[in-house]
Protein backbone atom coordinates (compact mmCIF):
# COMPACT_ATOMS: atom_id res chain seq x y z
CA UNK A 1 0.00 0.00 0.00
CA UNK A 2 1.67 2.86 -1.54
CA UNK A 3 -0.45 5.13 -0.98
CA UNK A 4 -0.86 6.65 2.70
CA UNK A 5 -4.42 7.22 2.29
CA UNK A 6 -5.46 3.75 1.37
CA UNK A 7 -4.49 2.92 5.38
CA UNK A 8 -5.51 5.58 6.98
CA UNK A 9 -9.53 4.86 5.34
CA UNK A 10 -9.79 1.54 7.31
CA UNK A 11 -8.02 2.85 10.68
CA UNK A 12 -10.77 5.93 10.42
CA UNK A 13 -13.84 3.78 9.34
CA UNK A 14 -12.67 1.45 12.38
CA UNK A 15 -12.49 4.34 15.03
CA UNK A 16 -15.66 5.44 13.78
CA UNK A 17 -17.82 2.63 13.89
CA UNK A 18 -16.07 1.71 17.68
CA UNK A 19 -16.90 5.25 18.32
CA UNK A 20 -21.06 5.05 16.67
CA UNK A 21 -21.29 1.62 19.09
CA UNK A 22 -20.06 2.70 22.44
CA UNK A 23 -22.06 5.73 22.11
CA UNK A 24 -24.98 3.61 21.02
CA UNK A 25 -24.25 0.82 23.54
CA UNK A 26 -24.16 3.79 26.57
CA UNK A 27 -27.21 5.41 25.52
CA UNK A 28 -29.51 2.51 24.66
CA UNK A 29 -28.48 0.63 28.24
CA UNK A 30 -28.89 3.55 30.68
CA UNK A 31 -27.01 1.68 33.39
CA UNK A 32 -23.43 2.84 33.69
CA UNK A 33 -22.72 -0.02 36.12
CA UNK A 34 -19.08 -1.17 35.68
CA UNK A 35 -20.40 -4.60 34.75
CA UNK A 36 -22.56 -3.68 32.22
CA UNK A 37 -20.02 -1.41 30.76
CA UNK A 38 -17.38 -4.02 30.93
CA UNK A 39 -20.30 -6.43 28.77
CA UNK A 40 -20.48 -3.42 26.44
CA UNK A 41 -17.05 -2.71 25.39
CA UNK A 42 -16.70 -6.56 25.11
CA UNK A 43 -19.57 -6.56 22.75
CA UNK A 44 -18.32 -3.81 21.06
CA UNK A 45 -14.50 -5.24 20.32
CA UNK A 46 -16.72 -8.80 19.48
CA UNK A 47 -18.48 -6.34 16.41
CA UNK A 48 -15.02 -4.51 15.41
CA UNK A 49 -13.47 -8.31 15.56
CA UNK A 50 -16.18 -9.76 13.17
CA UNK A 51 -16.09 -6.74 10.74
CA UNK A 52 -12.21 -6.62 10.69
CA UNK A 53 -12.35 -10.49 10.04
CA UNK A 54 -15.04 -9.67 6.92
CA UNK A 55 -12.65 -7.21 5.77
CA UNK A 56 -15.45 -4.86 6.61
CA UNK A 57 -13.29 -1.62 6.51
CA UNK A 58 -11.10 -2.60 3.51
CA UNK A 59 -14.41 -2.57 1.32
CA UNK A 60 -15.82 0.24 -0.25
CA UNK A 61 -18.88 -1.55 -1.04
CA UNK A 62 -20.61 -0.71 1.96
CA UNK A 63 -18.69 2.21 2.78
CA UNK A 64 -20.61 5.18 4.65
CA UNK A 65 -20.57 7.48 1.47
CA UNK A 66 -23.54 9.93 2.25
CA UNK A 67 -23.16 13.79 2.88
CA UNK A 68 -24.77 15.83 5.64
CA UNK A 69 -28.07 14.85 3.24
CA UNK A 70 -28.58 11.78 5.01
CA UNK A 71 -30.10 14.02 8.18
CA UNK A 72 -32.21 15.90 5.81
CA UNK A 73 -33.78 12.52 4.91
CA UNK A 74 -33.70 10.62 7.79
CA UNK A 75 -36.41 14.21 8.83
CA UNK A 76 -38.05 13.78 5.72
CA UNK A 77 -38.33 9.86 6.40
CA UNK A 78 -39.75 10.69 9.93
CA UNK A 79 -42.40 13.01 8.63
CA UNK A 80 -43.54 10.34 6.36
CA UNK A 81 -43.41 7.58 9.02
CA UNK A 82 -45.93 9.73 10.73
CA UNK A 83 -48.58 10.55 8.16
CA UNK A 84 -48.24 6.85 7.46
CA UNK A 85 -48.75 5.67 10.79
CA UNK A 86 -51.65 8.36 11.32
CA UNK A 87 -53.19 6.56 7.73
CA UNK A 88 -52.87 3.03 8.55
CA UNK A 89 -54.54 4.28 12.20
CA UNK A 90 -57.45 5.61 10.63
CA UNK A 91 -57.89 2.28 8.59
CA UNK A 92 -58.01 0.53 11.59
CA UNK A 93 -59.59 2.82 13.64
CA UNK A 94 -62.33 3.07 11.28
CA UNK A 95 -65.85 0.91 11.73
CA UNK A 96 -65.60 0.32 8.48
CA UNK A 97 -62.07 -1.29 7.29
CA UNK A 98 -61.79 -0.38 3.77
CA UNK A 99 -57.97 -1.97 2.90
CA UNK A 100 -57.07 -2.28 -0.87
CA UNK A 101 -53.98 -4.67 -0.77
CA UNK A 102 -51.81 -4.14 -3.70
CA UNK A 103 -48.08 -5.03 -4.43
CA UNK A 104 -46.08 -3.24 -7.18
CA UNK A 105 -42.60 -3.56 -8.09
CA UNK A 106 -40.73 -1.05 -8.71
CA UNK A 107 -37.79 -0.46 -10.81
CA UNK A 108 -34.67 0.37 -8.80
CA UNK A 109 -31.56 -0.68 -11.23
CA UNK A 110 -30.20 2.79 -10.96
CA UNK A 111 -29.24 2.71 -7.31
CA UNK A 112 -26.42 0.70 -6.37
CA UNK A 113 -26.81 -2.31 -3.09
CA UNK A 114 -26.63 -0.24 -0.39
CA UNK A 115 -29.45 2.62 -1.88
CA UNK A 116 -31.19 -0.36 -2.94
CA UNK A 117 -30.91 -1.85 0.74
CA UNK A 118 -31.93 1.34 1.86
CA UNK A 119 -34.71 2.06 -0.05
CA UNK A 120 -36.48 -0.77 0.69
CA UNK A 121 -35.42 -0.39 4.83
CA UNK A 122 -37.65 3.32 4.66
CA UNK A 123 -39.99 1.41 2.68
CA UNK A 124 -40.11 -1.45 4.97
CA UNK A 125 -40.23 1.49 7.74
CA UNK A 126 -42.81 3.58 6.68
CA UNK A 127 -46.24 2.24 8.14
CA UNK A 128 -48.46 0.62 5.74
CA UNK A 129 -45.94 -0.62 2.87
CA UNK A 130 -43.48 -3.00 3.39
CA UNK A 131 -40.72 -4.67 1.02
CA UNK A 132 -41.30 -8.39 0.25
CA UNK A 133 -37.99 -9.00 -2.75
CA UNK A 134 -35.37 -7.09 -4.30
CA UNK A 135 -33.83 -9.15 -7.14
CA UNK A 136 -32.24 -8.17 -10.22
CA UNK A 137 -32.86 -4.34 -9.55
CA UNK A 138 -36.42 -4.97 -9.18
CA UNK A 139 -38.05 -4.10 -5.59
CA UNK A 140 -40.94 -5.72 -4.42
CA UNK A 141 -43.75 -3.81 -2.52
CA UNK A 142 -46.74 -4.49 -0.30
CA UNK A 143 -48.91 -1.94 0.25
CA UNK A 144 -52.06 -2.08 2.47
CA UNK A 145 -53.93 0.20 -0.33
CA UNK A 146 -53.83 1.63 -3.47
CA UNK A 147 -52.82 5.08 -2.69
CA UNK A 148 -50.11 3.95 -0.68
CA UNK A 149 -48.82 1.88 -3.78
CA UNK A 150 -49.50 4.87 -5.64
CA UNK A 151 -47.40 7.08 -3.86
CA UNK A 152 -44.24 4.59 -4.00
CA UNK A 153 -44.95 4.35 -8.18
CA UNK A 154 -44.31 8.19 -7.87
CA UNK A 155 -40.93 7.64 -6.62
CA UNK A 156 -40.29 10.48 -3.98
CA UNK A 157 -38.70 8.26 -1.59
CA UNK A 158 -36.73 6.37 -5.11
CA UNK A 159 -35.67 10.24 -6.00
CA UNK A 160 -34.65 11.14 -2.38
CA UNK A 161 -32.50 8.04 -1.91
CA UNK A 162 -30.88 8.50 -5.41
CA UNK A 163 -30.17 12.36 -4.20
CA UNK A 164 -28.55 10.80 -1.07
CA UNK A 165 -25.18 10.24 -2.84
CA UNK A 166 -22.37 12.56 -2.57
CA UNK A 167 -20.54 11.38 -5.29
Amino acid sequence: MNDSGSTDQPLLRIVTITVILAIAWLLWSGLYKPLLIGLGAFSCALTIFLLLRMQYFHSDTFAFRYSPRLIVFWGWLGKEIVISSIQVARQVLSPRIDVTPKTVEIDVSDLDTLDQALLGNSITLTPGTLALDLHDGRLLVHALTHEGAAELERGEMHARVRALRSD
